[in-house]
């Protein structure tokens, strides 16, 4: 398990602190470009998800919002306001938007992956996350806009807007998590091992979370970890899960990840 790799592949960029960073003094871009197609949208499931009149399901890149209620489980906090809202802007956008399909295509449900923009070509993604509707998410390859979506959150994160100031979406304590805690969450905690094998990088944190690093994934990472991180604090989210009598959460992108003294 230590037979550490002796030279990370090449990335583009990294950004350990990225959720205390400031952006950039240029704008991102947000809008968008030339090869969109417009579609209609049927259906809006929730905040991140929707159906086109050719039941087509789109699952909108760079954002999860709150899961609404199923199987008998009450909706999340703000999960309504999240979905009420993306149909509020689609509404007043004539139910039309500008779609662009992401370098991966489909997810492992067999939804569409996309970037949406109203009529207005306001980018909807970075709407709802700029009100604090939602987390950013970063799944490569669909990274095209990950600039647009981080200061559109921090907008909201600075003002406590949304999940932001809302006290069930607070950061939970890695020390302090049950095997009952899956699903999307951020997590801080210890690092107190960081460790290699089975084609994945392992992170401990606080002796409770698992976060995995798969090496296909180690080239977005300009630094990726090692065990100089082991003693620091981390701040992950994602979806989290149970393996092998643990927590567990997967990682594929040093944007989901805040590291610190």
């Amino acid at each position: 398990m230590r037979n550490w790799l002796k030279k990370a592949p090449a990335g583009a960029f990294f950004v350990l602190v990225l959720f205390c960073a400031g952006v950039s003094a240029a704008t991102p871009d947000c809008g968008p470009p030339a090869n969109t197609e417009t579609v209609h949208v049927r259906y809006v499931h929730d905040g991140d998800t929707l159906t086109l009149d050719n039941d087509r399901k789109i699952r909108v890149i760079g954002i999860n919002t709150p899961e609404l209620g199923r199987d008998g489980k009450p909706a999340e906090p703000l999960a309504v306001r999240a979905r009420d809202r993306l149909r509020q802007l689609l509404f007043a956008s004539g139910n039309r938007v500008k779609l662009r399909y992401g370098e991966q295509r489909k997810d492992r449900y067999g939804r569409y992956l996309a970037d949406l923009w109203d009529i207005h070509d306001t980018n909807l993604t970075a709407k709802l996350l700029a009100e604090g509707l939602g987390w950013q998410v970063v799944i490569p390859p669909n990274t095209h806009f990950l600039d647009c979506y981080r200061a559109a959150e921090n907008r909201a994160r600075k003002a406590a807007r949304g999940v932001w100031g809302h006290p069930a979406w607070k950061a939970r304590q890695a020390r302090k998590l049950t095997l009952r805690d899956t699903g999307f969450q951020r997590v801080r905690g210890r690092v107190t091992r960081v460790n290699h094998g089975g084609n994945a990088t392992w992170i401990e944190l606080d002796n409770r979370l698992t976060l995995k690093l798969p090496d296909a994934d180690r080239q977005w990472f300009k630094n990726p970890p090692g065990p100089a991180w082991a003693g620091r604090q981390l701040e992950v989210r994602g979806w989290l899960y149970r393996a092998r009598g643990k927590l567990r959460v997967n990682i594929h992108h040093p944007a989901v990840l805040s590291l610190s003294r």
